[in-house]
């Protein structure tokens, strides 16, 4: 019972780091899967009320009774267990599609309470090496955060091995979704593929590096981040976004505040494409007929342009 004690000692240490009270009531997004049951097990395990919610998509033949079967052994453990069912869109392609669709329905059915996901260490090393490949900055490949309200991820420091051990050593029976081994996912061919090659070739070591690596620029970022939510407070005004308190600030820092000032306009998580072009207009040359699109609706689209030394937001005609 070694790893089961292990992986439990990992989760009572989340909760008095991040949750309130002796005996803290969660939710567990359970799958079915090694890392959601060794989750579920060792939160119970920790003293946690829990409260399983499994999410079925609907998506492969026999998904009700995978769902069925992953709330019973939930309650098997000790917790409680609910079964939601989603319909899956198409936005995004159906990896993304259906990560929307399972976070929409946790959130709705948490009642107020965190919700704990087993996100390991792989899934950390995946991500960081997806954020790289997209180049899409600091911010994406420094991965998850252990706590995002009302978000908590107690196994990123768990490696995968970990929880297949926790769950051969409570005799829990595993749901194996052929998804996580359909190579037309690019996470799928990463896990089998791209990390044994890193391994093989720098000799070992690959996920740990990956999730220091993200751990050391969840740091940094922080304190980037603190720096422009100071500058935000001078330059965000009911009017745009004054410029003059950008100026002379570091790139990084600059770009954060454009960030933030777009994310308040309403963009929706904006692009380091779109974050970058707005920058430009801030250290360019002031021309009122500059703009940049940040989105919109059908016939409608929302663009930021430079009005002499502020940013502002208008809606045009498509």
């Amino acid at each position: 019972m070694d790893s089961t004690r292990a992986v439990t000692r990992v989760v009572a240490e989340f909760a008095t780091t991040w949750l309130d009270g002796p005996r803290p009531s969660v939710c567990v997004g359970l799958s079915g899967g090694a890392d959601s049951l060794a989750l579920t097990a060792t939160a119970v395990g920790a003293g946690l009320d829990v409260t399983a919610l499994v999410v079925d998509h609907g998506l492969q033949k026999g998904s009700a009774g995978v769902a069925a079967r992953a709330a019973e052994t939930a309650r098997g453990l000790g917790a409680d267990a609910r079964v939601l069912e989603v319909r899956v869109g198409t936005r995004g392609g159906l990896e993304a599609a259906a990560r929307d669709a399972r976070y929409a329905a946790l959130d709705a059915a948490r009642e107020g309470r965190p919700v704990l996901l087993a996100h390991t260490a792989d899934d950390q090393a995946e991500t960081v090496l997806l954020g790289l490949a997209r180049g899409s900055g600091a911010r994406s490949i420094a991965g998850m955060r252990a706590w995002k309200a009302p978000w908590g991820r107690p196994l990123l420091q768990v490696r995968r091995m970990q929880t297949l051990a926790v769950c051969t050593e409570l005799g829990l029976a595993m749901h194996h979704d052929p998804h996580n081994r359909d190579p037309r996912f690019t996470r799928v061919r990463l896990r089998a593929e791209v990390i044994p090659l890193l391994d093989d070739v720098l000799r070992g070591g690959v996920v740990d590096a990956l999730v220091r690596t993200a751990d050391g620029l969840q740091d940094d970022n922080d304190a980037l981040d603190g720096w422009a939510d100071a500058v935000w407070e001078k330059a965000g005004t009911p009017a745009g976004l004054e410029i003059a308190p950008l100026h002379d600030l570091p790139r990084a820092v600059r770009t954060r505040v454009i960030r933030r000032w777009l994310i308040d306009i309403g963009a929706t998580e904006p692009t380091h494409r779109v974050i970058g072009a707005v920058d430009r207009l801030v250290v360019g040359p002031a021309a009122g007929s500059a703009q940049v699109a940040i989105g919109g609706d059908p016939g409608v689209r929302t663009v930021v342009e430079r009005v002499g030394e502020t940013l502002t937001v208008r809606l045009t005609k498509r």
